[in-house]
């Protein structure tokens, strides 16, 4: 019906995420939403609605919707509408709900919050507003690296514009626009900002749910750390 999917992030053995990219043309619509999995909208470029039962929402860029597992909900497009679909599968562990479920979330309505070293984040669908399986959030990382760290929980990462790169090990990976990656728990990296002037923005989602600054340090980097600080 107008729409092409292609896998940036596909689904493998002990992760219970996916990310795909979605493109609906205009005037067509296409169906959105899985029996067992939750899904997770994130608009790139253009517009549409979003259809959910009795409500209808019109996206643009930086709109987020949630589908979760067992709804039906379609996407019209009135211009040629480009969107991250994330699925999260059954086996995810929950969190505990924090407040009223919403349909459709935007950044301008999601307040900043910081994380590892200057960089912050934004919220657009997590625990508090009725995803208790994973995080959906967009990260601000000034030029530079941050130190070495990892996180508890599986991760995807989006970039919509580059450049950066990603340090996992001896690796490097050079991030370009439209570049994803995958974050398994405790696998020590850094995202790069290899830009000089402006800060790179990412757009994460991660489970189990909860805060995208839940990070921790590596040993050697918290050790000097703590020898800085005397």
């Amino acid at each position: 019906m107008g729409a092409q999917d292609a896998d940036l992030v596909p689904p493998t053995e002990g992760s219970e995420l996916a990310l795909a990219l979605v493109r609906v043309d205009p005037g067509n619509t296409s169906a959105v939403g899985d029996a067992v999995a939750d899904t997770l909208l994130h608009v790139v470029e253009g517009a549409g609605t979003f259809a959910l039962g009795t409500e209808s929402v019109p996206l643009e860029p930086g709109s987020a919707a949630l589908v979760l597992a067992g709804e039906e909900a379609s996407l019209e497009a009135s211009a040629a509408l480009a969107l991250l679909r994330v699925t999260v599968g059954p086996g995810a562990d929950r969190h505990a709900p924090l407040g009223p479920r919403e349909v459709v979330a935007r950044l301008e309505a999601s307040g900043s919050e910081a994380a590892t070293g200057a960089r912050s984040f934004q919220i657009l669908f997590g625990p508090h507003n009725g995803s208790t399986r994973a995080t959906l959030f967009a990260g601000y990382i000034p030029p530079g690296k941050s130190p070495w760290h990892y996180h508890l929980y599986d991760e995807i990462v989006y970039v919509p514009e580059g450049p950066a790169r990603l340090h996992v090990g001896t690796d490097e990976l050079e991030l370009t626009a439209g570049s994803a990656f995958r974050l398994r728990p405790r696998q020590v990296h850094i995202v790069e900002n290899t830009s000089v002037d402006r800060d790179l923005t990412i757009i994460g989602v991660f489970t189990p749910a909860g805060s995208p600054s839940a990070a921790y340090l590596t040993p050697d980097v918290a050790a000097a750390y703590r020898f800085a600080s005397r």
